[in-house]
């Protein structure tokens, strides 16, 4: 039975049979018993079903996959110990030395640095587009060697939002996926592969947890992208893989789990980001809430960010979801029901006033997370984007006065007030 997306985050992923707990077990387990070694030999064949190690997969783990593959809509889907690794592992798993990917330029200050530096000295090249480059700018970025077009559906921090249609098309011409990043939104409020994205990351360490107790990422597949059609590009996924005695991933996995199985087989087990079965079990404990929690996240920020469009002493305030927004029309197209919780503006006193307001706060917190039930702010210049370069700054669209506000869930004329109190003493 096809659940609606509350349900699923209550229910998907685990389904006890008679006389199992109810509440998803924690396998704290790095290995597995069989009776013979034929038993164990299918699962290094890939050729039968079960788990080896812990390292590379678990029955914790994969069943709070399962659930938020079901919130995506897609086919399979491989948990990760971080965002990070969620990030360089959808890309790694189709790229490789010699090879280019295109991305929005308005990404996480640490994907960027994955990308531009850790990604580069392996030999991939990526060219960053502006959010806003014309039709003919994107498709003069890619070149013969191009394998994936990457970008945010909500950039963190500069709060742009990705074209994805526009975006899918694009790729989809050049024969390659689109990699989206759907951390902000999640997908209560934007499911990626209804616009034409193939895969989607996130970093579940955000709104997914919810409660800032565990980092953790995402890669769900869409099964929707044709390896096989561009064969030559694709060799990893459609040749002989040595390591496993000849397996062809698109022909024994088919289009809907070789990306995803290839990822967990080859990537998984080579360079081991696999979550601690403890820290899926709290993940799942905040998907189950995810439904509830993003909602009120939205509203609150959508309130505040009224309040702050209305001050005297803020300079500009971007949110999606405000109306007069540059992103406003797009925010209705892909995300009518709500955006993020995130806000990012300046004050007419620019840095230097926006160091001291942040100063006089109480109940928001400056730290380097984002998007919990706790608000919180973070001067992304002076932490996140620190290592960029002005004119990478400028590309990133984080000006030196961005000031992120992660607007929690709680009472919203609280925050308002707290905020209120921090403005009065700046002159």
């Amino acid at each position: 039975m096809e659940y609606k997306q509350d349900t699923n985050c209550v229910q998907a992923g685990y389904s006890p049979k008679n006389g199992e707990p109810r509440i998803l077990p924690i396998i704290q387990s790095t290995t597995f018993k069989y009776e013979t070694s034929e038993d164990m030999a299918k699962l290094f064949d890939l050729t039968g079903d079960g788990y080896l190690y812990t390292r590379i997969a678990n029955p914790t783990n994969d069943a709070v996959a399962k659930k938020i593959c079901a919130l995506e809509g897609g086919t399979a889907a491989l948990l990760l110990a971080s965002g990070q690794a969620a990030v360089f592992y959808s890309i790694f798993n189709i790229a490789s030395c010699g090879d280019h990917i295109v991305c929005c330029s308005t990404i996480y200050g640490g994907s960027f640095n994955l990308f531009s530096v850790t990604m580069k000295r392996m030999g991939i090249e990526f060219t960053f587009v502006p959010p806003d480059a014309s039709v003919s700018e994107l498709h003069a970025a890619f070149r013969p060697n191009t394998k994936a077009m990457y970008g945010e559906v909500i950039a963190n921090p500069a709060l742009t939002v990705l074209d994805i249609e526009l975006y899918a098309k694009i790729a989809h011409v050049h024969g390659v996926p689109l990699i989206v990043d759907n951390t902000f939104p999640t997908p209560i409020n934007c499911r990626p592969f209804e616009w034409g994205a193939d895969i989607v990351v996130h970093s579940t360490t955000k709104y997914m947890d919810g409660h800032a107790s565990v980092i953790g990422g995402a890669i769900v597949d869409s099964g929707n992208f044709n390896w096989d059609s561009y064969a030559d590009r694709y060799p990893g996924l459609t040749t002989p893989d040595q390591s496993y005695h000849g397996v062809i991933y698109t022909k024994d996995f088919g289009q809907g789990r070789a990306y995803i199985t290839k990822a967990t087989m080859q990537l998984m087990r080579d360079l081991g980001a696999v979550p601690s079965p403890q820290n899926s079990f709290i993940l799942n404990l905040g998907l189950e809430s995810l439904h509830v929690r993003v909602p009120r996240h939205c509203s609150n920020a959508l309130k505040i960010a009224e309040y702050l469009k209305a001050h005297e002493k803020v300079a500009w305030v971007q949110y999606c979801s405000l109306p007069g927004d540059k992103y406003y029309t797009l925010a209705k197209k892909y995300l009518p029901n709500g955006s993020c919780g995130v806000i990012s503006f300046g004050l007419t006193g620019g840095r230097a006033a926006a160091e001291a307001f942040m100063k006089e706060l109480k109940l928001a917190a400056i730290v380097t997370h984002v998007a919990d039930a706790r608000t919180s702010i973070l001067h992304p210049a002076s932490a996140t984007h620190r290592q960029m370069n002005d004119e990478q700054l400028a590309a990133a669209g984080v000006s030196s006065d961005l000031m992120r506000l992660s607007v929690g869930i709680e009472d919203v004329s609280d925050i308002i007030a707290d905020l209120e109190n921090a403005l009065s003493t700046i002159r």
